[in-house]
């Protein structure tokens, strides 16, 4: 392609509309001039080049490279892309891909460089995604250890069955003892030819009740060659493939057990020491005595015995303020929602929370806090723009989260009045605990509902 004799202000804009960066250095390799095209690269200073050498741009590794291409050059090699990068400051490499042309004039040279951030940001991605992926299949291959030690090691015999073409896809030691003679392997098998056939109908219904029901069935059956009955329950699960039967069997008298009482407390137990949603419980007092393992997240702690015995109010932002209102609400109707304030933590910063109540009827009284951590959503919400709320939505939610003196300042009076009506509200028309969210003194509160005429002159005359 002939171009012609192009003047040079046509040379630079041509060069500066292909290419990132393009660098005009002297025979010594030090920049002369620099054209950047990018604006992200015009922020990283890399203007800043001018009167420096080049090679003192780069990182140590990448000096070789351009020790290379300033040695070669030649129009008649053709250009070669060398990959390089710019030490940047503050541990950030940037890296840029380069070619290297001699001018001519004087033993100039050009640099042109091609931005490689963004394909430097997808190998990153693609080497976390790697990572990601071994860890997941390193977790799925110590699942599956588990899962086979579980399943040979157990007592009981264990069949897994398909739910569609009813064959048997594993089975353990347990059950192969079933069989007579250990060349007849269960895997592979009908599940019902497993069994002598004036029992295979049983089997076959036990299947399908299961299925439809979604509960352990059992049944009585004789398995081929055996000389006594056994007790035979299947279960369903489902897989990607389809429906499953995990079938157990057992030698006839030993029949599973539902889960009694004690069990079935257990398992609650269990359920409540690992919910996504903290918990504690405390005395009458509001002294902790005990909290679950989401809680102790929340607050920092590394264990129960941080939090066993301390007052739940010491945790509190607003400590007795809210705990006298959710007292106060537990004791008229022994349940509180979705009250919001916030945590104290052991790092000193705080977090939104919103806490859920109930007295317990037990022997002594108790109390069992169910605290949800909202910070994420708070976060979502709208922002406050110069300190001031966007809205009269906005500032009913900020009531009760900080004191009045921070919301209102200067504002008006329609907005003053909304927070002290807030107030009220949230403490079910307790004035001196609103007072005290407020962050004024109960005379204060009182001027300021007369101003607004939320009460008459006697009761402020009353307090003083």
């Amino acid at each position: 392609m002939k171009l012609g004799n192009l003047p040079g202000d046509a040379f630079e804009r041509l060069v500066s509309g292909a290419f990132d960066i393009a660098l005009i250095l002297d025979k010594e390799g030090v920049v002369e001039s620099i054209s950047v095209r990018k604006t992200e690269l015009v922020a990283l200073g890399c203007q800043a080049w001018v009167g420096r050498s080049w090679l003192s741009t780069v990182t140590s590794e990448s000096r070789v490279k351009v020790l290379e291409m300033l040695a070669s050059g030649d129009a008649e090699e053709g250009l070669r892309w060398r990959h390089v990068n710019h030490d940047m400051g503050k541990g950030a490499d940037l890296p840029m891909q380069y070619a290297v042309l001699k001018l001519g004039e004087a033993g100039r040279i050009l640099v042109l460089g091609r931005d490689m951030e963004a394909i430097a940001i997808l190998q990153r991605r693609l080497i976390e995604t790697q990572q990601s992926i071994e860890r997941d299949y390193l977790r799925l291959r110590h699942i599956e250890t588990k899962y086979r030690i579980l399943f040979e090691t157990g007592n009981e015999a264990v069949l897994l069955v398909d739910g569609l073409s009813f064959r048997v896809l594993d089975a353990n030691s347990s059950a192969q003892v079933f069989v007579k003679g250990s060349n007849k392997k269960l895997v592979g098998r009908d599940i019902t030819e497993c069994f002598e056939p004036a029992y295979r109908d049983e089997i076959q219904s036990l299947l399908r009740m299961a299925h439809a029901t979604g509960r352990i069935e059992m049944c009585r059956a004789r398995f081929v060659g055996a000389s006594g009955d056994c007790t035979v329950s299947a279960s369903v699960f489902r897989q990607e493939s389809g429906p499953h039967f995990l079938m157990r069997l057992l030698p006839h008298g030993m029949v599973a057990k539902p889960t009694s009482a004690a069990d079935q407390q257990l398992l609650f137990s269990e359920a409540l020491e690992h919910s996504p949603d903290g918990f504690v419980l405390t005395d009458r007092a509001g002294v902790i005595k005990s909290a679950n393992e989401e809680l102790m997240t929340m607050l920092g702690a590394t264990a129960l015995s941080q939090l066993y015995g301390q007052p739940l109010e010491n945790w509190l932002v607003r400590g007795g303020v809210d705990w006298g209102v959710l007292l106060t609400n537990l004791r008229s109707q022994t349940v509180v929602k979705d009250f919001a304030t916030e945590l104290r933590v052991m790092a000193g910063s705080s977090i939104a929370v919103e806490i859920s109540a109930l007295t317990l009827n037990t022997d002594q009284a108790y109390y069992a806090f169910y605290i949800r951590d909202v910070e994420r959503i708070r976060v979502k919400e709208a922002p406050i723009v110069n300190g001031m709320v966007s809205s009269v939505a906005e500032l009913s939610k900020l009531v009760g989260r900080m004191p009045m003196r921070d919301i209102v300042g200067e504002t008006v009076d329609m907005i003053e009045k909304m927070c002290i009506q807030s107030a009220l509200e949230l403490t079910r028309n307790n004035r001196a605990s609103a007072a005290e969210m407020l962050g004024l003194s109960r005379q204060s509160l009182y001027v300021k509902l007369r101003r607004f005429e939320m009460v008459s002159d006697m009761e402020v005359s009353s307090i003083h």
